[in-house]
């Protein structure tokens, strides 16, 4: 089971559904990518509820004259085939205009940050 490919998903579908915001469970994973996409402007924002059974993380969609900020997102390295870069290689979304999102030895941030700290590490998804 892929919980960062699900947690991609339940984003990408509430974009094509037009939601307002989407709820799943949450996990240290979803809250760094939910940070991360919040610091870079494709999220307006999220918040934890906890409840005892299970913790929910909501976030906030956000739109752009009825446009969704993000009109791609895919997951790059699947836990059958783990995709690394060094920090030089880290790829650009949309040459620098999406986000790639890399899990380093100091966490999760973007390729940019990890290009400019001159770490590699794996390569989770791409948001554009």
């Amino acid at each position: 089971m892929d919980t960062i490919a699900d947690f991609l998903t339940i984003i990408r579908n509430g974009y094509l559904a037009r939601k307002d915001s989407v709820t799943t469970n949450v996990s240290k994973t979803r809250l760094e990518v939910a940070r991360i996409l919040k610091e870079e402007g494709f999220i307006t924002g999220f918040e934890t509820k906890t409840n005892k059974p299970s913790d929910k993380i909501t976030l906030e969609l956000r739109y752009l004259e009825d446009i969704p900020a993000i009109t791609g997102i895919k997951r790059v390295s699947r836990p059958s085939v783990r995709i690394y870069k060094k920090a030089t290689n880290i790829p650009r979304t949309l040459s620098g205009a999406g986000l790639t999102i890399v899990s380093t030895p100091q966490g999760l941030m973007s390729g940019r940050t990890a290009r400019q700290k001159n770490l590699g590490g794996e390569v989770i998804c791409q948001v554009w």
